[in-house]
């Protein structure tokens, strides 16, 4: 049975509680979500599996998770990227921000989620259980599709993106996508 770590407003830890409950009551949890991007600067999305209890076959960012109690947030990035991706690379922390979604059919997604931006290049290797799919896509062309098809993205990258699109620049020094 997988815990998470309940937060407040100030992602002061506030005691854990089963993931898949805190899924269906909605209680603000720390969570982490990853987005790796290549020199061509194309984002690495994923597609996730039907299997997933939420948002399956929806496309997101690289990979999202939970720290596990007493983990923290970067070291947790690292270890789900492995195992959800096949492959690992430097994190850096670019902002945190928090967010309350109605996924439907009563899950919900109510988290402090750490953001880290990381670079790849390469082929993943996607755990099957966790990602059905995977495909770089450059940063406008994201934009554009999640504008006119918002049902194909998970709600946390939606509401990622403005944030992301701000810290861009400094990821990129400078670079304007």
């Amino acid at each position: 049975m997988e815990r998470v770590v309940l937060v407040d407003d100030r992602d002061r830890a506030l005691g854990t509680e089963e993931k898949l409950a805190v899924h269906r009551t909605g209680e603000c949890h720390r969570a982490f979500s990853v987005f790796v991007w290549n020199d061509r600067q194309e984002l690495l999305l994923q597609r996730r599996a039907l299997t997933k209890y939420h948002a399956g076959g929806l496309w997101t960012n690289t990979c999202c998770s939970h720290p596990r109690p007493g983990e923290l947030p970067r070291l947790a990035a690292h270890r789900r990227l492995q195992e959800e991706m096949g492959f690992g690379c430097a994190l850096t922390h670019q902002f945190t921000f928090t967010y309350r979604a109605d996924l439907g059919d009563g899950w919900w997604e109510h988290e402090c989620d750490w953001v880290f931006f990381g670079r790849f290049e390469g082929v993943p290797a996607p755990d099957p259980a966790e990602a059905m799919d995977w495909r770089w896509l450059p940063w406008p062309d994201l934009q554009a599709d999640v504008a006119a098809h918002p049902d194909r993205y998970t709600p946390w990258l939606r509401l990622a993106l403005p944030r992301v699109a701000t810290a861009w620049t400094t990821f990129f020094d400078g670079t304007t996508p």
